[in-house]
C-alpha cells in the first residue's frame, strides 16, 4: 500500500475544477491568471454610490435566482465539482465518498427582507414581530429552507450523490483549505477512500460590502479597479472582495492507481493553529501563523528547504501581508530572499471562503505546469517586507512542493502542502 513517511495512505489529487470572475474551468482561469489578467472590476450588480469601496472581482455571467449568497455560492460549487469529477473519471452522480464543503455565512439578504416587510402589511413601521409573523407564511418556506447554513451542501451532495451526511464548515478565509484537511485526514483515517473537497463563495452583496468596509479592511482605490489589490506592495490599503468556487477530488492513492487514474499530485501536510489573539488582527507575534506552517511541513515529512515556492494568503491588507512575511521567514530564515512567493489575490480578489481551494487548485497546477502566477499591480516593493515577490509577470521554474497558506478572520490559519510526489 502507498504510505507516507508517518506510515499514512497517501492522499492523491486526482481531479480539479475552479471558477473566478477570470474564468470558468481549470483552463481559462489558469490561462489568465499566468497572463497576469485581472478579474476585478466596478460592482455593477447592485448601487454603490456613496460607498467607499465599489469594486470586486464579482462572477457576472453565472446566472441564479433568486439572487443571492446561497443560490450562487451553491451554482459555483456545482460547476467546480462537475469539472472536478469529471477530470478524476468517478461517477458524475454516484461519488463514492465523503463531501466536505466551505460555504460563506448565510442569512436572509436585504431583499427578501424588504419582501417580507412588505408581506407583513405594514412596510412603513415594520417590527420583528411583524417581519416573524410575515416569514411564518407558507409561501415564504423556500425562503427558509435557502437561508439555512447546511442547504447548499444538502443540495451540492444530492445533485452528486456523495456518501455520508456531507460536511459544511465556515472558518472565514483559511474555510476552503480546512475542507481539503477534512477530507484528507477522512482518508488517512480509513473512514473513506474518496472525499469531494469544496471551497465556494458568492457574497458579494451590499451587507458583505459594508461590514468589511466598516472594519477598514477593503481596498478603496476604486479610479483603476484593476490595479487595486496589490499583495505586498508598500502602497497597499486593502483587499478587494471576490467571488469564486473550486473543487479537489481527493482519493486514496493506492485506489486510484489501481483503478488507473491519473494522479495529478498529492496533498502531503496540513497545519493549522488557532489564534485567539482578536476578532480580525492577527496576533503581533505572528506564532499561529509560524505553527501552522511548521505543522504541514512536518506533517508532509518535508523541511523548509524542500519548498519551491510559496502560494501566499496574502490579502493586500497592511497587517496581514505584513504578519504572513514574518511567519514565513520565521520558518524560511534567509531563503526568503530568494523563495518564490506570489498571490492570485492580486488578479482574482479574495475569495473569502473559497480562497484556500481556489488557491489549492492553482498550486497543483504550478506544479503540474512548471509555471509561478505573478502578483500584479507589484510596482513600489515595501522595504519592510523583503520577499521574492514574482512580480507582475509569470515566471517559469520547477516546482515539486508547494506551501499554500490560509489565515483567517477570527485566527483560524490553516497550511497545505501540494507536491508532485512524495519524498
Amino acid at each position: 500500500m502507498a504510505y507516507d513517511k508517518h506510515g499514512r495512505p497517501l492522499v492523491a489529487v486526482t481531479g480539479m475544477g475552479v471558477v473566478t470572475s477570470i474564468g470558468q474551468g481549470k483552463n481559462d482561469t489558469w490561462a489568465a491568471l499566468t497572463a497576469g489578467k485581472s478579474g476585478i472590476r466596478r460592482i455593477s450588480r447592485f448601487p454603490v454610490e456613496g460607498l467607499r469601496t465599489t469594486i470586486a472581482g464579482t462572477i457576472d455571467d453565472v446566472k441564479v435566482d433568486p439572487f443571492c449568497a446561497p443560490m450562487l455560492s451553491e451554482r459555483l460549487a456545482v460547476l467546480a465539482a462537475e469539472e472536478a469529477i469529471g477530470q478524476s473519471g468517478l461517477a458524475l452522480n454516484d461519488f463514492p465518498g465523503a463531501l466536505f464543503i466551505a460555504v460563506p455565512p448565510v442569512e436572509m439578504e436585504w431583499p427578501q427582507r424588504e419582501a417580507l416587510a412588505k408581506a407583513s402589511g405594514q412596510p412603513g413601521d415594520v417590527t420583528y414581530a411583524d417581519v416573524l409573523k410575515a416569514a411564518s407564511g407558507g409561501q415564504f418556506k423556500a425562503w427558509h429552507d435557502l437561508f439555512i447554513f447546511g442547504t447548499v451542501a444538502d443540495r451540492v451532495a444530492d445533485t452528486f450523490g456523495t456518501k455520508g451526511s456531507p460536511i459544511s464548515l465556515s472558518t472565514a478565509c483559511s474555510s476552503g483549505a480546512t475542507a481539503i484537511q477534512l477530507g484528507v485526514e477522512a482518508i488517512r483515517r480509513g473512514e473513506t477512500n474518496a472525499a469531494l473537497c469544496i471551497g465556494t463563495d458568492g457574497s458579494v452583496n451590499p451587507e458583505s460590502l459594508i461590514r468589511f468596509s466598516l472594519l477598514s479592511a477593503l481596498s478603496t482605490q476604486n479610479d483603476v479597479p484593476d490595479g487595486a489589490s496589490k499583495p505586498f506592495s508598500k502602497n497597499r490599503d486593502g483587499f478587494v472582495m471576490g467571488e469564486g468556487g473550486a473543487a479537489l477530488v481527493l482519493e486514496n492513492a493506492e485506489s486510484a492507481k489501481a483503478r488507473g487514474a491519473k494522479i495529478l499530485g498529492y496533498v502531503l501536510g496540513c497545519g493549522e493553529k488557532g489564534d485567539g489573539f482578536h476578532r480580525t488582527r492577527s496576533s503581533p507575534d505572528g506564532m499561529p501563523g509560524i505553527t501552522a506552517i511548521r505543522e504541514a511541513l512536518a506533517d508532509a515529512g518535508l523541511s523548509p528547504d524542500d519548498i519551491g515556492y510559496i502560494n501566499a494568503h496574502g490579502t493586500s491588507t497592511p497587517e496581514n501581508d505584513k504578519m504572513e512575511a514574518s511567519s514565513c521567514t520565521s520558518v524560511f530564515g534567509e531563503r526568503m530572499a530568494s523563495l518564490p512567493i506570489s498571490s492570485n489575490k492580486s488578479m482574482i480578489g479574495h475569495t473569502l471562503t473559497a480562497a484556500g481551494a481556489v488557491e489549492a487548485v492553482m498550486s497543483l497546477l504550478t506544479i503540474g505546469e512548471g509555471r509561478i502566477p505573478p502578483t500584479i499591480n507589484y510596482a513600489v516593493p515595501d522595504p519592510a517586507i523583503p520577499l521574492d515577490v514574482v512580480p507582475n509577470v509569470a515566471r517559469d521554474a520547477r516546482v515539486d512542493f508547494v506551501l499554500s497558506n490560509s489565515f483567517g478572520f477570527g485566527g483560524q490559519n490553516t497550511c497545505l502542502v501540494f507536491g508532485a510526489e512524495p519524498k
